[in-house]
Order: structure tokens, then C-alpha cells, then sequence
């Protein structure tokens, strides 16, 4: 069946591919049903399958007893504009919004366009959870202890192994298993920072980041960031040059919520930077699984010739949001961390990561990836053609190569904040942008979330979410 589905959505991208290149032109018919089986060697089921793919995302259209023609493209979107956040580190302020958004982000009755959390049909945990439950069948006294701070030694052997596909060459020991990213997150701010320090951070950027510094009483220095390449690399070196920052927090692949990643020559200009400076970098890669091209996007961490790196990431986005399985490579750091670690939980759930280093050394997690990438990316497509249909014009949109957010920048003066109550009273939940800025700003933005599985129910939701918008812009016009 995985097969299956893997010959028909190549042959939608193979048809994709020829519209975007010119081949074939809005107007124009697709080649048959019965010529495109017979050329690319595919059964009539398979390519009628890949072409009702192709109009779903409004790549093609149907026409009654005449066949699919390339359907009229809309017109070229704009990418949102690079953020220019004020150039002085300000108190991180958390707006009461986060509190609503977090309240109705699991609410079942709403379209759920809000958090960022993967539809639990989607991740099909179900191997997973089969592990557990035999683990605990046949070894649960050996796992009802605690462990050290570090964790289960198979799952960070498992981790570790990982880690090579993209040239990081991590022990086992270098590893410490955390109540997911973001304890991973809190455990290194604490290892490199104190009360009253300042870290600069990409804006915009996670809400639940935001948390963290206000929690441990730092300052949020927030850089200009486009949404394709991340930070701009001359306002880092100019407040690396005139503050004292303690820490850098930045995610290298699929930021959320812009989607942005840098190439590798912005990141090795990045750490060589942050070296010259002494200046510890850490580093988000939650998102970095779920690439859509051909090579997961290098981390920082695999880049950094100075040792300047600390490295959190975990599995709640691309499996098991409920596990709370994370980790941390800390390098010279490590001893701190470990302090922080044992005064915070000890340690975590031992049964938990004892079944997921299971399900990795069975290579479960691998398959389940490459399904849940081709998901995660038709659902951005479709989303962002759901969006140049419904939006007010002027709605520029992200573009990421990865990940399952989109970042929407609305025309002016539409306030999100008021849009999101307007959207809960109609039954839709999604995330306004003063969430994700320390100093209150991008009141006009707002992110999506596209990981539930695309259905009427959410293409509904989208579309009446686009009207609230352009009634808004016009009411305020």
C-alpha cells in the first residue's frame, strides 16, 4: 500500500513539475488518463488517483466528458516582509491571548488552525504505543525506577546514531533525555545564563520561548528575520558588537512560525561569529525531520568547527506529542546541565523511553516519516491555495520547505488579536502574531497550523477565517 501511494504522488509531482517549468500552461489539457499510464508505466487506477491529487491541490481541473486541464494560476504571492523589531533588548512581556489560544487549542469542536500539534490520527502512534504496552507487560518492574539524569542509555544510543545521517558524530554520553524541547530549551538558558541577562532570538519567533525567558527573568533581544533565510546576519553582528549577550537561541530548520531556514554559509557565518564573540548558540531543530526536499537541512550542531553549539530537539512534532521524549547535547556545558536536570525532575519517565529506543532500533520511525512528510507537505499546498482564494488581497504568505505552520501577513490596519475572537465565535481557532514578539508587535499577522489530515471541515474553516479578515480590513477602512 506504502508503494502505492508512493507511484501515484509521483507521478502528481512529475505533472506539478511540468506546470511549474512551462510545459504545460494554464488553459491547456493534461495528457490523458490512458496516454500518462501507458508513458509512465502506471496503472489507469494509479494515474486517475494522482490526478485527483492534482485537483484537490487546484493544480488541475475536471471538465465533464473532455478530461483535466492545468487549472489558472493565481497571481505570484508575496513572501511576508524581513521583521523589524525594536534594537534594544525589552522584558519579555506574555500576552494574555496565549492563556485563550492555549484554552481553546484543544477544544474538538473547533477547526484547529491554532497550536501546532500534529493530528493524533496522523501520527499513528499506534506501534509505538503496542511497544509500551509490551514493555510494560515484560519488563515493568525492571523500568518502574528512576534513572540517572541522563536517561535511558538505548535511547540515547538510538539518538546518537541518528545524529551521523547528517555528519555529527555524538556518544551516547554526550546526551541527556528531557521532558521534551522545551525543558531541553529552559536547561540550557539556565546553564549559560543568570537572572537579568539578555539573548537574542529570532522574531518572530515561539510563543512558548517567550515563556521560558520570562520565567527565568531574561531579556529577549529580538533580530530582524526574513522568512526564508532566518536572521540577518548585520544586525546579529552589530548587537553582538554593542550588548552583552549572554546566549543565542535560534532554530535552524522550519522555524516556527516563519518556516525559515538557513542555507549553510549563513550558518557557518553565524557561528564563526558567535565564536569571535564567546557567545553559546543554542539550537531548536524540532521541526528538522520534516523536511519536503531531498536532504534534511544540516544543523548548527553538524556545522560548528568552535564548539559553540547546544542542541535540543524531540519527537513531539513528528510522532508522539504525549510521550514528552526529548534532548539535549550540551557539549562543554554538560555538567551544568546535568545539575539543572537532576534539580528540575531528576529524570523522566523510564517505560516511555524504554519503548521509543524500541521503536527506533526498529526502524518504525524512518517509514513513519516519509509518510508523514508527503502529508505535512500536500497539506501546506493546499492550505496556501485555500488562502490565495479566501484572504483579502495584499495577504502575503510564507513559503517553508518543511515543517506544518504557515505565517500570514494581512493587510493593514486588520488587528489579529480582535480577528481570533471573532474566528473562536465561528467556531475556528488559530494563533494571532503578538504571541510570538516579546515587545507586543505583528498585531496584523497570524499563523496557521496545517498538521490535521486536509478535509471539508478545515478547507470550510480557512475560507470563512479569509472572509472574518477581509470583513475586518473593510470595517476598518
Amino acid at each position: 500500500m506504502d508503494q502505492e501511494n508512493f507511484r501515484y504522488e509521483e507521478l502528481a509531482r512529475f505533472i506539478a513539475a511540468l506546470v511549474d517549468r512551462g510545459t504545460l500552461v494554464p488553459g491547456t489539457r493534461a495528457p490523458s488518463l490512458r496516454s500518462i499510464s501507458r508513458d509512465r508505466k502506471v496503472s489507469m487506477a494509479t494515474a486517475l488517483q494522482a490526478y485527483r491529487l492534482l485537483e484537490d491541490r487546484g493544480v488541475l481541473q475536471a471538465r465533464p466528458q473532455s478530461g483535466f486541464y492545468v487549472a489558472s494560476r493565481p497571481p505570484a504571492r508575496k513572501p511576508p516582509t524581513t521583521s523589524r523589531p525594536p534594537a534594544r533588548a525589552t522584558a519579555v512581556s506574555v500576552p494574555a491571548v496565549v492563556v485563550k489560544l492555549l484554552e481553546h487549542a484543544s477544544d474538538p469542536n473547533l477547526v484547529p488552525l491554532g497550536c501546532a500539534i500534529p493530528d493524533t490520527n496522523l501520527l499513528d502512534a499506534g506501534r509505538l504505543d503496542r511497544l509500551l504496552a509490551r514493555t510494560a507487560r515484560e519488563r515493568g518492574g525492571v523500568y518502574n525506577i528512576y534513572t540517572g539524569p541522563q536517561g535511558d542509555l538505548r535511547l540515547r544510543r538510538e539518538i546518537a546514531r541518528r545524529a551521523t545521517r547528517w555528519g555529527q558524530a555524538l556518544s551516547p554520553d554526550d546526551l541527556v533525555i528531557t521532558v521534551g524541547c522545551t525543558e531541553a530549551l529552559v536547561l540550557a538558558l539556565r546553564a549559560v545564563t543568570r537572572p537579568g541577562d539578555t539573548v537574542a532570538i529570532e522574531s518572530p519567533t515561539y510563543f512558548g520561548l517567550l515563556h521560558a525567558l520570562k520565567a527565568l527573568d531574561l531579556k529577549a533581544l529580538e533580530l530582524p528575520t526574513d522568512a526564508s533565510e532566518g536572521i540577518d546576519l548585520d544586525p546579529l553582528q552589530a548587537a553582538l558588537s554593542q550588548n552583552r549577550i549572554a546566549a543565542c537561541l535560534f532554530a535552524s530548520s522550519f522555524n516556527n512560525p516563519l518556516g525559515c531556514t538557513m542555507p549553510d554559509t549563513k550558518k557557518l557565518a553565524v557561528l564563526d561569529l558567535l565564536a569571535r564573540h564567546h557567545v553559546p548558540l543554542i539550537e531548536d531543530d524540532i521541526y528538522g525531520d520534516i523536511y519536503f526536499g531531498d536532504e534534511r537541512p544540516r544543523p548548527f550542531m553538524a556545522l560548528d568547527r568552535h564548539g559553540v553549539t547546544m542542541y535540543c530537539s524531540s519527537f513531539s512534532k513528528t510522532v508522539a506529542p504525549g510521550y514528552r521524549i526529548g534532548w539535549i547535547a550540551a557539549g562543554r556545558h554538560l555538567p551544568r546541565v546535568l545539575d539543572a536536570k537532576a534539580a528540575l525532575t531528576l529524570c523522566g519517565s523510564v517505560l516511555p523511553q524504554a519503548a521509543f529506543g524500541e521503536f527506533l532500533a526498529s526502524g518504525g520511525y524512518d517509514s513513519h516519516l516519509r509518510r508523514v512528510r508527503r502529508v505535512f507537505a500536500a497539506n501546506i499546498e493546499r492550505m496556501t491555495r485555500a488562502i490565495d482564494r479566501s484572504f483579502p488581497a495584499g495577504t502575503r504568505v510564507s513559503c517553508p520547505a518543511g515543517g506544518f505552520v504557515l505565517w500570514l501577513e494581512l493587510p493593514q490596519p486588520v488587528n489579529t488579536g480582535v480577528l481570533f475572537q471573532a474566528a473562536l465565535d465561528h467556531g475556528i481557532c488559530f494563533a494571532p502574531g503578538e504571541v510570538f514578539s516579546a515587545s507586543g508587535r505583528y498585531a496584523n499577522c497570524l499563523r496557521i497550523s496545517c498538521g490535521h489530515s486536509w478535509d471539508p471541515w478545515i478547507e470550510r474553516g480557512v475560507t470563512r477565517l479569509g472572509a472574518l479578515a477581509a470583513e475586518a480590513l473593510m470595517s476598518n477602512r
